[in-house]
């Protein structure tokens, strides 16, 4: 297991050569560009930028692990879920073009009026459609733990049943409800056999993060946890780093066996 950076919230405003430098210099192997930010990797990116993106990657001992989209596939209205199927395959061919192992989608919520099941059942033939495209191109689709009621491992477990599809995972999102009588344990084994990509985030709070990671490794897992932590009140290239160091230390030691 390994740590990597999602640049959602401290590395949103970093552009791609000091996300990358920060990386490298405070020993984060991996990193999932969060769409908006201000890395520049879009699906209007032409051509020539892609490959220069994917050539600044292979340069550097960071892998670009994922492109972390806000697409979502929960809305009763079928114009807006087609819509984020279609920005999910765009992100697909960039993944392939830059070199990205993965695209996160998401749930966002359980519309009102609506049947739970009904929407799960949709989400779940949404994401069959994109691990279509994935497969197409070369890039698994992990499906984030996310979203009012549907961040419950028992409503993804769902999902992902409905999908049936071999391409298409989860990313754990070490949320609090995954947490049932202080453990994660329960929740953890009903998604285990799809768990492809992890995020953490306060990685001092009460989440039970030892546990977390002993479980990530006995299930084998042995690929990158996510650090995305909240924003910093100072912008300063020291505080950073420091910020950086501490929090890769930290992990080291609730990683220990």
């Amino acid at each position: 297991m390994k740590l990597g950076l999602v640049t959602y919230n401290i590395a949103s405003d970093w552009d791609l050569p000091t996300l990358i430098q920060r990386c490298a210099d405070n020993g984060y192997e991996a990193v999932e560009l969060r769409t908006t930010h201000a890395h520049g990797v879009e699906p209007d990116m032409a051509a020539a930028r892609r490959k220069e993106v994917r050539q600044l990657f292979a340069e550097s001992p960071v892998v670009l692990w994922g492109l972390g989209t806000a697409c979502d596939f929960h809305s009763a209205d079928q114009a807006a879920v087609r819509a984020n199927i279609e920005l999910t395959k765009r992100f697909c061919e960039l993944g392939k073009d830059v070199g990205a192992k993965g695209v996160k989608v998401r749930p966002n919520g359980l519309p009102e009026g609506v049947p739970e099941e009904k929407t799960l059942e949709q989400i779940g033939r949404a994401l069959r459609e994109c691990g279509d495209a994935g497969r197409d191109n070369g890039v698994e689709i992990w499906l984030e733990v996310h979203g009012p009621k549907t961040q419950e491992p028992p409503r993804i477990r769902k999902i992902m049943e409905y999908c049936g599809h071999p391409n298409v995972g989860v990313c754990w999102n070490s949320n609090m409800a995954d947490v049932k009588d202080g453990s994660v344990k329960e929740y953890f084994a009903l998604l285990k056999p799809w768990i492809r990509s992890c995020h953490i985030n306060e990685i001092a709070n009460e989440y039970p993060y030892r546990e977390l990671f002993s479980l990530l490794r006995q299930s084998g897992y042995d690929r990158y946890t996510l650090q995305e932590a909240q924003p910093l009140a100072s912008k300063e290239p020291k505080d950073i780093e420091r910020f950086l160091r501490y929090y890769r230390k930290l992990w080291e030691e609730l990683n220990r066996p």
